[in-house]
């Protein structure tokens, strides 16, 4: 994996985390668990959307949007798991 390769994906996924500590009322976990959670996020859209039969995007504004929509369901889910 080249630098710059790696650099935009940290970069997609403190975006995405960001945007899905927002979305989810404060339920972030700060910078570096917001890119793991970001991170994480968009793996899990890369596994659902493409079984739901949603195309994921090559540019940058759809990865931030697919990875931010996974984010989301992590954070939902590990709400769901917290409460439990």
């Amino acid at each position: 994996m080249e630098f710059s390769s790696l650099l935009a994906m940290l970069l997609i996924g403190a975006i995405a985390g960001w945007l899905s500590g927002k979305i989810m009322e404060g339920r972030g976990f700060g910078l570096i668990g917001n890119i793991i959670v970001g991170i994480i996020g968009a793996f899990l859209a890369g596994l659902i959307f493409p079984a739901l039969g949603f195309a994921v995007g090559g540019g940058l504004v759809s990865s931030i949007f697919f990875a931010t929509v996974g984010a989301v369901i992590l954070l939902f889910l590990i709400g769901l798991i917290r409460r439990g």
